[in-house]
């Protein structure tokens, strides 16, 4: 095989020859770039003053990066513009059926007599202002407290929603069950988690959980449509926005 005077075979020069003197020309010229789509991700397209792509063997010239240095080269047929992926994307988001947010299902395997508690805390800053809410249910029967609780963390604002729920039940020995979002709360008061923090608040509530004969914390999902649940959180964030006053 023939080589140049460098010792690369000729076929090899003469294409890096081509590749350079593509590159000079593309350097001689002033591109404008404009926003397009390709594969699913934003890329910007070689565009000639007129606004025509910029062809080389049937190909455009794209880059991820206008500062890069590394150039592709794609077919024009896989470039898609903004506007158009955006208007189909809307298109099928207006003909998809409409979505409805269904509550998620509270446990329903408690007695009737049974006395709900569903109790929420907030804490703007964690720890900042906080607050707790909670919702008592019983029967026909319904009680609301909403309450600041000052400088705190939503862990103790959570606890606090707990212990105060408990605290104002007079007869102990109705069966209670108490909801909570909280998974610091329901590991700490019923799963044998250990307290290195907030060790006074949750031995004190464990302490009236105690007292109870029938008492059981059940996990619910936060902001999922449960009715008391989400009371309960209006009234905590209600309590951190009055604070105190």
């Amino acid at each position: 095989m023939a080589r140049s005077e460098h010792g690369i075979p000729e076929t090899e020069s003469i294409v890096f020859a081509v590749l350079a003197d593509r590159r000079a020309d593309l350097e001689k010229e002033t591109f404008q770039w404009k926003r397009m789509q390709f594969k699913g991700k934003k890329v910007w397209l070689a565009t000639k003053p007129n606004g025509t792509p910029v062809i080389r063997d049937s190909k455009c010239l794209i880059k991820y990066q206008q500062d890069q240095a590394y150039e592709y080269w794609v077919h024009p047929d896989s470039l898609h513009s903004l506007n158009e992926t955006l208007s189909a994307s809307a298109e099928q988001k207006r003909h998809a059926p409409p979505k409805h947010k269904q509550p998620s299902e509270i446990p329903v395997d408690f007695p009737e007599n049974a006395v709900l508690v569903y109790t929420d805390g907030a804490s703007s800053g964690n720890p900042g202002p906080s607050g707790i809410g909670v919702v008592l249910c019983y029967g026909e029967h319904k009680k609301e407290i909403s309450r600041y609780i000052g400088m705190a963390t939503n862990n103790i604002a959570e606890l606090e929603a707990i212990r105060t729920g408990l605290a104002v039940l007079k007869n102990k020995a109705l069966p209670v069950r108490v909801f909570t979002d909280s998974s610091y709360a329901l590991g700490i008061l019923s799963k044998g988690w250990k307290a290195s923090k907030n060790q006074e608040l949750v031995a004190a509530t464990k302490t009236l959980m105690a007292q109870f004969g029938d008492l059981r914390l059940i996990k619910v999902k936060g902001h999922a449509g449960h009715e008391e649940n989400e009371l309960a959180d209006r009234l905590a964030v209600a309590a951190v926005k009055s604070g105190g006053k």
